[in-house]
């Protein structure tokens, strides 16, 4: 029965990491959780691995926005223009049910690299370095759901051997 826990709940982690909610510190939270239910599951070393592979996937998440925005010709206004935005959109986001977050976190790296670009260069440039941001955003995403999917295999071999 723990075990079906333990699977729902890393399960809910990962359908929330797309949204831009904190689903790979549930995650973190379940294996600790579960090593302290069930003794001898799940050891202290592996708590700790997961919780910094947690730490990894919020530092990628923030910094590949910045660094895309970079890689298109934006400045460093640009950068933080785009990771500032993406924070203030994704909480803006929260409100509409589901995707809100998703969308709003999109739309304000995008938004949030435009104006700061366009404070140093033409609309054609701010609007290029706007797309690096976007995409850098949508990288940042799929990465931080690769390190959830490596971090559920991590608990799930640990919790089940």
């Amino acid at each position: 029965m723990e075990i079906l826990i333990l699977i729902a709940c890393l399960v809910l982690g990962l359908v929330m990491i797309p949204f831009g909610l904190p689903g790979t510190w549930i995650m973190a939270g379940a294996a600790l959780g579960y090593s302290l239910l069930v003794p001898g599951s799940i050891g202290v070393f592996t708590t700790i691995v997961v919780a910094l592979m947690a730490l990894v996937g919020e530092l990628i998440e923030f910094t590949l926005t910045g660094k895309y925005t970079r890689k298109y010709g934006g400045s460093r206004r640009a950068s933080w223009g785009a990771i500032i935005g993406g924070m203030v959109g994704a909480f803006m986001g929260v409100p509409v049910p589901i995707v809100g977050s998703v969308i709003g976190a999109f739309v304000g790296a995008f938004v949030g690299a435009f104006i700061a670009q366009l404070t140093q260069s033409s609309v054609g440039d701010a609007t290029r370095v706007a797309t690096g941001a976007l995409i850098g955003r949508a990288v940042a995403a799929a990465m931080k759901v690769a390190i959830g999917l490596a971090m559920a295999a991590i608990i799930l071999f640990t919790a089940l051997v």
